[in-house]
């Protein structure tokens, strides 16, 4: 335990109902994605809080960005504003039941939010000594895959500028995910020549031409899933490597007509031991063979992104650990996220990165999302004691 610790609880402590009421504002604005909905409006209340707090923000495009601290070091605080479609009447509308607040996007990740918010603000308040800055980056389109967020705005020049370590307020359920998958997701469109059931014979058949890609990708998928990571993930069947397919099926217009069009989708995703580009290429391959054999077809990348992965033993990653053993009195296990995560745009940098928020796995996306009001306190104290070490 440093020096500063109590002097971070005591200011975490006063700022909980802020804390709070902050979330609520968040969750009150309906960001679904898809399609994208009310972008603008949770900016601009990102963006007057940050204001109201002492600090400068800056709008970009629907990012929401700000700093506390100066120097040519930063950890980078990061999350996403946007959730998915609602599954439930009155997700929208906030509310405390016992020891939870309620609403869609509490727990993925409006919660974890306003806990990076209010621990630059903590920070702020009892005047630590940082040698760096803390830099929040809070973005939309998280969901889809980022192209209006992360991925925009990893084009600009300054993106994850001297970066000693990014965190992202991802709902993990208490334990740290030091990697995450890679993914290339397809969409395979197959064309053929519509016909009465009686006149098939006059028809191409897009449904059977379908299933013959299909069939190809079986056969992979067989191989596919004999890899496994070595990085931590439970259980067991959770560490093979992924290929999914059909996660989507479309096609057809009547049970009588030989189908026109067939859809279908191709979800790959990588262990972190295993190269994105090199796996993509053998997707592509066998759809150029089929090609060359006469089975026409187009293909949509619907997203692609790689895989990363941290040490346990890295700087960030001990001091987080740290951190969060001094707020818990728990050791934190380290894990692989099932999913693709918005740490590989740092990756890509050469910036450790790492998720750790209030949230729980379990109850994201669902008809009931909730977060511990308790785990919002706590992790505010966990990102301002990290950030105070990472920038000591």
């Amino acid at each position: 335990m440093s020096d500063w610790n109590p002097a971070i609880f005591q200011a975490v402590d006063e700022s909980l109902t802020e804390i709070l009421d902050f979330t609520r504002e968040l969750i009150a604005i309906p960001t679904e994605n898809p399609p994208g909905n009310e972008y603008p409006r949770c900016a601009a209340l990102i963006a007057q809080r940050l204001a109201d707090l002492g600090f400068e923000p800056e709008v970009r495009n629907g990012c929401v960005l700000a700093h506390y601290g100066a120097g040519d070091r930063a950890i980078h605080f990061h999350g996403h504003y946007d959730v998915v479609p609602h599954s439930a009447d009155g997700q929208f509308e906030p509310v405390i039941e016992g020891a939870n607040l309620f609403g869609r996007g509490s727990s993925d990740m409006k919660g974890g939010l306003a806990a990076m918010v209010y621990a630059a603000r903590g920070l702020q308040r009892i005047r630590a000594p940082l040698g760096g800055r803390i830099e929040l980056v809070i973005v939309p389109d998280e969901e889809t895959g980022g192209a209006r967020g992360t991925s925009r705005l990893r084009q600009s020049f300054d993106f994850a500028k001297g970066s000693v370590g990014m965190l992202t307020a991802e709902p993990t359920s208490g334990v740290i995910w030091n990697a995450n998958r890679g993914a290339i997701s397809l969409r395979i469109r197959v064309k053929g020549k519509p016909a009465h059931v009686g006149l098939s014979y006059q028809g191409i058949n897009a449904f059977e031409r379908m299933l013959h890609i299909a069939r190809k990708f079986e056969i992979l998928k067989e191989e596919i899933e004999k890899r496994e990571t070595q990085f931590h993930i439970h259980p067991q069947a959770a560490r093979r490597s992924i290929l999914l397919i059909g996660g989507e099926c479309r096609g057809g217009s009547n049970f009588n007509v030989v189908p026109e069009e067939c859809s279908f989708t191709l979800d790959r995703r990588t262990n972190p031991e295993e190269d994105l580009s090199a796996e993509s290429d053998v997707l592509f391959e066998i759809l150029d063979r089929l090609r060359k054999s006469g089975i026409e077809h187009e293909v949509e990348v619907l997203q692609q992104g790689g895989a990363s992965a941290v040490s346990e033993e890295h700087l960030l990653a001990r001091t987080l650990a740290a951190s969060i053993e001094s707020v818990t009195s728990r050791t934190p296990e380290f894990e692989m996220c099932p999913g693709l995560l918005e740490t590989r745009f740092y990756a890509e940098r050469g910036v450790p990165a790492l998720a750790y928020g209030p949230g729980l796995l379990s109850v994201s996306h669902g008809p009931r999302e909730f977060v511990p009001i308790r785990n919002l306190r706590d992790c505010t104290a966990i990102y301002a004691l990290t950030a105070l070490q990472m920038l000591s």
